[in-house]
């Protein structure tokens, strides 16, 4: 091996581009099913992720999370684990 050769370990490709959404809309035509369905799946994905990112930063949110975290710590919910315990006495 020579000094200094490049690595040959693959690399992620990373590719940022600048598409019209017809232009878009088009190369996502040109997919097969499973192709379509990938892509699908990684959108899913990511819009769960965004909009998860938008609840933990909305006030109004964290403010119901909070609500409903002191009625089970005062004993005002149960829980589902709480729930089924009870019910099987």
């Amino acid at each position: 091996m020579r000094k200094n050769a490049p690595s040959r370990r693959k690399m992620p490709a990373i590719v940022k581009l600048q598409l019209s959404l017809e232009t878009l809309a088009e190369a996502i035509s040109s997919l097969d099913l499973q192709e379509k369905r990938q892509l699908q799946e990684l959108i899913e994905q990511q819009i769960f992720e965004a909009e998860e990112a938008l609840y933990e930063d909305d006030a109004e949110t964290v403010a119901e999370i909070q609500a409903v975290r002191a009625e089970y710590r005062d004993g005002e919910s149960l829980t589902i684990d709480e729930y089924l315990a009870n019910r099987a006495n």
